[in-house]
């Protein structure tokens, strides 16, 4: 038995420390935001949060996620949906769209560490995301939509700095 914290939840799976994240979230908790894409960590579409950082689940062992928060794509839209989503279907991103919980989870890291990326610090986090339609110029839009969504509103009066 493997325990950790998935979405927020204290839950404890019957699984092989070796057995991969990605078939514990789709298997054993029947959480299938999450994708199968490549199987060996390349392509991005199953990327989940662990203790915040953005993680491939196809190639995480369980094992080494226990005591671990685990965050999928269903938990960030539970409270209505969340300003990456937003921004994807404002900027109508999504084509067959495997891909993108993928993309919104690695998006979501990013605007984390970095709330005003440039166009090359979003290449950057996101080129490992592999988009076989290519919707990459509206998945950078989208990027810069939500960040502009996500920056705190100055206040009014409030003097602006240099």
């Amino acid at each position: 038995m493997v325990k950790l914290i998935v979405n927020g939840r204290p839950v404890e799976v019957d699984a092989e420390p070796d057995t991969p994240l990605l078939w514990v979230l789709r298997d054993k908790l029947g959480l299938t935001g999450t994708k199968y894409g490549c199987g060996i960590a390349q392509c991005g579409a199953c990327t989940v949060h662990v203790d915040d950082q953005a993680r491939r689940s196809c190639g995480l062992p369980v094992g080494d996620v226990a005591g671990k928060a685990v965050t999928t794509i269903e938990a960030l839209g539970a409270g209505g949906l969340h300003a990456v989503q937003q921004a994807w279907l404002a900027e109508n991103v999504p084509q067959c769209g495997y891909c993108q919980a993928g993309q919104i989870m690695s998006t979501v890291a990013l605007l984390r560490a970095n709330p005003d990326p440039s166009d090359a610090d979003i290449d950057s986090a996101l080129s490992a995301n592999l988009c076989r339609c290519g919707t990459y110029p509206r998945i950078r839009r989208a990027v810069h939509r939500a960040a502009a969504a996500l920056r705190p509103v100055p206040k009014v009066g409030a003097k602006r700095s240099p």
